[in-house]
């Protein structure tokens, strides 16, 4: 991509936006940065318009994604309290956000989860499992996290004696499901339809994973295809929501089922299927691209994976430089509710903003030699999980969750050989590896003691 002068207009040129905006782009991660650090060199904050999506601010600096995101009174997810639902914080094109609206009765919130609310409703809805998901309150479930880890690696060491294996569907995608259906109480027998469900949502514009009830060549195609693995979700929420209202149990779908509002009474099932989506949805695939994502820059790296092999205290700062490098959550939009001026734009009331979450973990303003894999890098200022009042409730889960793999698995395997470059998930949404062909080398018992 040439250079070129940031113009008054601040409109991105076509072939840049459509790298980022489009989610085919993101099946090409060196374009997709590529198109990134142009942005961030010459049109910081800009517009990209692109045909059949609404022209969007794209926000890629590390600075300008926390201060939209710790003003939600200005910058809304959903359309703020007085207009919920005229944000999508999605992004869809126009023609499915047209097909949401008539689906949904005029507005786009399709569902009552977290992403899609702001303050008051936020605050409150978020207050539910805030202590659940504290760092205090999940220690108790380590030793049941590392009995899961240990098993999972047991199948992948079996697995792995037959040679090439895919890290993503042989191990990194199930352990992490596993993980959060335990914790929430689903039964191991319903994973399978847990796991097509999460890589449908995630995965809307991938051929791979395009549902045989969707006709994928029509414009609302990814708009239909979210619209119906939502339904199947809740088809399956519901049940589950009653059961926990009926039979209480010490997990996260009942305190998520039995919440009440202030007049005393259960919230609707709606906002239990709500956070059972973000949970199983989010709570899974970020993990997973995270996990092979690590093994990826490990293989890569094989100096740095001696160091960790030799001393696990450097695990944590493993995790961090891998979350900032993956940064699996790769947008959402915002909603200007009044005019804002930011690096000597006008923002217009009504603008749409996409905030660009893994550009900004490669701002050079911020970290040094922002493309190298540094596991010393000190501070960390990586930004997987958001920031301000949206910042990713689960984020100590999931960091719990890689820690807990990475003392387990490492210790074990003596080698890590890529085959192949790995494919990428085309979504411009939440998403890494979708195939990473390798070869795994696990030390001997004898080894170990």
């Amino acid at each position: 991509m040439t250079t070129a002068e940031h113009t008054e207009a601040a409109i991105i040129p076509d072939e840049v936006a459509r790298q980022i905006v489009l989610p085919e782009g993101h099946g090409d991660l060196a374009a997709l940065h590529e198109a990134y650090t142009w942005v961030r060199n010459n049109a910081p904050l800009a517009k990209a318009v692109v045909e059949g999506y609404d022209p969007l601010w794209l926000v890629s600096k590390h600075a300008d994604l926390q201060e939209v995101e710790s003003q939600p009174q200005i910058f809304s997810a959903g359309g703020g309290p007085d207009h919920p639902g005229a944000n999508n914080p999605i992004l869809q094109n126009q023609a499915g956000d047209e097909f949401m609206k008539g689906l949904i009765g005029g507005h786009l919130r399709i569902m009552d989860a977290l992403p899609y609310m702001d303050p008051p409703e936020h605050t409150e809805i978020k207050f539910i499992t805030n202590d659940w998901f504290r760092p205090t309150q999940l220690q108790k479930w380590t030793e049941q996290i590392r009995d899961l880890a240990t098993t999972s690696i047991e199948k992948l060491e079996k697995v792995s004696a037959r040679g090439e294996i895919d890290l993503l569907d042989d191990w990194a995608l199930g352990f992490p499901l596993h993980v959060m259906m335990t914790l929430f109480g689903v039964p191991p027998e319903d994973e399978p339809k847990m796991m097509k469900l999460t890589q449908e949502f995630f995965g809307t514009a991938d051929p791979e994973h395009q549902r045989e009830d969707v006709e994928a060549v029509t414009p609302e195609a990814m708009a239909q295809q979210f619209a119906a693995t939502f339904r199947d979700f809740c088809a399956y929420f519901d049940m589950l929501a009653e059961d926990r209202r009926a039979n209480p149990r010490d997990d996260l779908a009942t305190i998520v089922a039995t919440a009440k509002g202030s007049d005393g009474e259960y919230l609707p099932k709606s906002y239990s299927y709500g956070y059972y989506m973000a949970i199983a949805t989010a709570g899974h695939d970020t993990t997973s691209a995270t996990l092979a994502g690590t093994l990826q820059l490990l293989s890569q790296h094989p100096d740095v994976f001696a160091r960790v092999k030799a001393d696990p205290k450097l695990i944590p700062n493993l995790i961090l430089e891998a979350l900032r490098i993956v940064a699996p959550v790769k947008h959402f939009t915002r909603r200007a509710e009044q005019d804002y001026t930011m690096r000597g734009q006008t923002i217009k009331k009504g603008d749409r903003l996409m905030l660009l979450f893994q550009s900004g973990n490669r701002d050079e303003d911020v970290f040094d030699h922002p493309f190298e894999f540094d596991i010393d890098r000190k501070p960390n200022k990586q930004i997987a999980f958001g920031h301000g009042p949206h910042m990713c409730i689960g984020q100590h889960l999931s960091k719990l969750e890689l820690k807990v793999m990475l003392e387990e698995l490492l210790p074990r395997v003596e080698s890590i050989e890529l085959l192949g470059p790995g494919q990428y998930t085309q979504t411009n949404f939440v998403g890494g590896l979708k195939h990473l062909p390798a070869k795994l080398t696990f030390s001997s018992s004898a080894d170990l003691k």
